[in-house]
């Protein structure tokens, strides 16, 4: 891996914490409290722990269901599904407590995960006062899970001394959106959360479960690894060489962060990661798609919705085109999107920083999950899509490239093109594989590519840099994807 990537180790919110001390299994899983989003539509195991043999009673909206607490002191109570709606109340109750949890609502929930992208809170925003100020949504109801690095599977999030408000639910209101581990509420989900309220009209609830700096497969559950040799040693040395410390273990943030909370009924999951994992970026091509299926086995709910935001561009513009493991990353991630039924990409192209690897429009991210999330999960007409590469055809000198999703036509940034005009962002090569900029013309809703460099060419990239210089939309105002039409050898590790 190239040195600039050493720089991801030193996100600011990355690798500071490492676990609260373990306290007792709690009478009700912290994943319940005042304030919650219950999944809608979906049957609701309530959970926790009591004396063996105990029996557990759980009520709400006039539903009522009985546990008892096994050999383990585990019990687990199942509500039969309800529509979306609320305030209601949950109580739990044995012989010896009882547990009342207030303004309960029946909405979808969303799980929002990955790394420091994820993880940027919205008071890092530009705007950050503005937003804040205008954060008051009662239907929009916030979880922070507590960051822990484990080596075995946790049943129970700990308490977190550094973050007192993890572990609990809460509305979203100007006060509570600025709680959080790296200076507030996770600024993606917020938006993403915001804009499903305004369109459905329904309560969403999220779940922030991430950690800046980490790479992909701490996030994976052991079994779900099976596949991957060069992960097979770290996972039979983790207990004799478990560190604490140290998040981007293998399985670990898995053990901690997500095992806790199932199996609580999730409607979907966001996820941005990608940027600790570019070095590797071949093998993130399965290492995603094994993530996502690992998930979804643990819950045990079917292909729930998965959608994935592209890293966004990073790193100083370079005069000529070449090899880029950036792109080669947010290729794997395009791939999983096309692949993995159920799932999806937001691409970010267009709103990178090639200063910052944290760029600070995090708006127009949770957009364009929202836009995939209506479309893809609740069937709205709503275009979710800039232009994706679909085929080429070489014409003599030339290669004519064809796209789907074109809505309303292709342009550039700003301005609709008229036949012939250029477009920048695409390189061409011939058979010996050499890279030059190329002449781009929107022709009707294909690109006609070439270059006088290059008389026999072979393939076309479009946007492949670290940070490209690029301008094709679609007539929504959404950016097309980067793509390549070759698929000669990379620079990144495919183990």
């Amino acid at each position: 891996m190239r040195k600039d990537f050493a720089l991801l180790l030193l996100c600011s919110a990355c690798l500071a914490f490492s676990g609260a001390a373990h306290a007792e299994k709690p009478f009700v899983s912290r994943i319940f409290s005042s304030s919650m989003v219950l999944q809608r539509d979906r049957k609701i195991p309530v959970w926790g722990w009591a004396e063996p043999g105990e029996a557990v009673h759980v009520l709400m909206h006039g539903f009522k269901s009985t546990a008892y607490a096994d050999a383990d002191g585990k019990w687990q109570a199942l509500l039969p599904p309800m529509p979306a709606g609320g305030p209601y109340t949950l109580s739990i109750t044995d012989d010896e407590q009882s547990v009342i949890l207030h303004n309960v609502m029946l909405g979808d929930v969303w799980l929002c995960s990955g790394q420091s992208n994820m993880e940027f809170g919205v008071g890092n925003l530009l705007d950050a006062q503005s937003v804040i100020a205008d954060a008051n949504y009662p239907a929009l109801r916030l979880y922070t899970v507590s960051r822990q690095v484990e080596p075995k599977p946790l049943a129970v999030s700990p308490d977190n001394p550094e973050n007192i408000e993890a572990n609990q639910w809460h509305v979203c209101t100007s006060q509570n959106i600025t709680k959080g581990l790296w200076n507030g509420f996770s600024a993606v989900a917020y938006y993403f959360g915001r804009d499903l309220v305004k369109s459905l009209r329904v309560p969403i609830g999220l779940i922030h479960s991430s950690w800046g700096g980490t790479v992909a497969e701490a996030w994976v559950s052991a079994g779900g690894l099976s596949d991957f040799p060069s992960f097979q040693q770290p996972l039979q040395q983790l207990s004799a060489k478990f560190d604490p410390k140290n998040p981007n273990q293998t399985t670990v943030l898995y053990n901690g962060m997500i095992a806790p909370l199932i199996p609580f009924p999730i409607k979907g999951v966001i996820w941005y990661q990608g940027e600790s994992n570019v070095g590797r970026a071949q093998q993130y091509r399965r290492l995603l798609p094994a993530l996502i299926a690992n998930w979804r086995k643990k819950w045990g709910e079917g292909s729930f919705p998965f959608y994935i935001v592209q890293i966004a561009p990073w790193q100083p513009v370079k005069p000529q085109p070449g090899q880029s493991a950036w792109a080669e990353l947010q290729e794997a991630q395009a791939m999983t999107a096309r692949s993995v039924p159920g799932s999806g990409l937001a691409t970010t192209i267009d709103i990178g920083n090639p200063n910052d690897i944290h760029p600070k429009d995090k708006k127009d991210v949770g957009l364009r999950l929202a836009l995939l999330a209506l479309a893809k999960t609740y069937h709205r007409n709503v275009v979710y899509s800039g232009p994706v590469y679909q085929s080429m055809h070489i014409e003599k000198h030339a290669i004519r490239i064809f796209f789907r999703h074109t809505d309303r036509g292709l342009m550039t940034r700003d301005t609709a093109l008229a036949h012939g005009s250029s477009v920048q962002g695409f390189a061409i090569a011939g058979a010996d594989q050499h890279w030059v900029w190329a002449t781009a013309r929107i022709e009707g809703n294909t690109v006609l590519v070439s270059s006088p460099q290059v008389p026999s060419p072979v393939a076309v990239r479009y946007a492949w840099a670290d940070t490209p210089v690029c301008n094709l939309y679609n007539g929504a105002g959404l950016p097309a994807d980067p793509f390549r039409t070759d698929h000669w050898p990379g620079v990144t590790v495919k183990n």
